[in-house]
C-alpha cells in the first residue's frame, strides 16, 4: 500500500476540525481496536462507522452508491486504477459496481463513516431534473456542505427516522451529486407563497404525526421537488427542518410550563427523549435539561 507522508498529513491537520465540528464519532471507547459499528437500516440505506489500522478491505464492489466522510486519519483506497487519499472532512463518492479496496494511509489509523444508498433511491430526483444517475469523476470531494449533509444522517443513528426526513435527505444528496457531476441547476420558477403557507399550516397542525412528502403534495398540489425549492426560496429551509423547529418550539413551551422532558418530547412529536435531546442541542446550543433548569 502506498503510504501517505506524515508531512502531507500535517498539511491537512486543520481539516480534523471539520469532521469533529460536525459530529463526534459514534463510539469513543476502544479507539485502538479495529472495529465496525453498524447502524440500524434507514429505509434501505446501510450505515457504518469503521476504525482500523493498515489494510481494511481487499478489492470488492457494491451495487450501491458508497458515500462517506473521513473522520480521522488519512483514508486511502485504489479506485478506477488510481491510488486515492482522503484527509479528515473530505467526502468519498464511490459508484455502483466499481472495484475498490480501503485502508489507513498512516500508522495513526483511520476512522470514517459510510452509507450505502441503492441507486434506485435517486431515480425520482434525477428524473425530475431530466438527468441520468450522477457520475462524479473525483472519488474524493472537498465539500463541507455535502459532508454535513451525510453526517446528519448519522446523528440520529439510533432514532426512528421520519419518512419526510429520509426523502429530503436522499433528494439533497442526489442534488449535490448532480452538481458535482456537472448537471445544470434546476430552475426555481415563480414563487408559490400560498402553497408554501398551506404546507406550513399543515405542518403546524400535525406536529405529532409522521408526515411524508405525499401528505404535503396532497395539501399543496405541488410535487415534493417543487415544494422543496419553494421552501428554500421563500423560507430558507426545508419542509422537514421547518417541522422540527416547530416541534422544538412546542417542546420548549411545555418544558418551561413544568412538563417533564419525556412528556414534552412525546407531546411535540419526537420519537423519544433522546430524539428531542439531539435536535434541541443542535438547534439551541443546550440540552433540554439545561433549558429546564434555566426556565425554572
Amino acid at each position: 500500500m502506498q503510504v501517505y507522508s506524515r508531512e502531507k498529513a500535517a498539511d491537512h491537520s486543520a481539516a480534523n476540525a471539520v469532521a469533529g465540528a460536525v459530529e463526534a464519532p459514534l463510539e469513543r471507547s476502544c479507539a485502538e481496536r479495529d472495529r465496525i459499528v453498524v447502524a440500524p437500516e434507514l429505509a434501505g440505506i446501510e450505515r457504518i462507522e469503521a476504525r482500523f489500522r493498515g489494510k481494511g478491505f481487499e478489492p470488492h464492489r457494491h451495487d450501491t452508491y458508497a458515500l462517506g466522510v473521513t473522520m480521522a486519519g488519512i483514508q486511502t483506497f485504489r479506485y478506477r486504477g488510481e491510488e486515492q487519499f482522503s484527509p479528515p472532512g473530505n467526502v468519498i463518492v464511490l459508484h455502483p459496481d466499481e472495484v475498490h479496496d480501503g485502508g489507513a494511509g498512516t500508522d495513526d489509523g483511520l476512522t470514517y463513516r459510510m452509507m450505502y444508498i441503492p441507486p434506485e433511491r435517486f431515480l425520482p430526483a434525477t428524473a425530475h431534473r431530466g438527468r441520468a444517475l450522477p457520475f462524479v469523476a473525483a472519488p474524493v470531494v472537498d465539500d463541507p456542505g455535502l459532508a454535513r449533509l451525510l453526517l446528519d444522517a448519522f446523528g440520529g443513528m439510533r432514532a426512528t427516522a421520519e419518512p419526510l426526513a429520509i426523502e429530503e435527505l436522499v433528494e439533497e444528496i442526489a442534488a449535490a451529486l448532480l452538481d458535482h457531476a456537472g448537471a445544470p441547476q434546476a430552475r426555481t420558477g415563480r414563487p408559490a407563497g400560498p402553497q408554501v403557507q398551506k404546507a406550513c399550516d399543515f405542518l403546524r397542525e400535525n406536529l405529532s404525526r409522521r408526515i411524508s412528502s405525499a401528505d404535503l403534495e396532497d395539501v399543496t398540489g405541488l410535487d415534493r421537488f417543487a415544494l422543496a425549492r419553494q421552501f428554500r426560496l421563500l423560507l430558507g429551509t426545508s419542509p422537514h427542518r421547518y417541522l422540527v423547529m416547530r416541534r422544538l418550539e412546542r417542546a420548549k413551551g411545555l418544558i418551561a410550563a413544568g412538563e417533564s422532558i419525556a412528556e414534552a418530547a412525546f407531546a411535540s412529536g419526537f420519537a423519544d427523549q433522546a430524539h428531542l435531546n439531539r435536535h434541541f442541542k443542535k438547534a439551541l446550543g443546550m440540552t433540554p435539561g439545561r433549558f429546564a433548569a434555566l426556565a425554572a
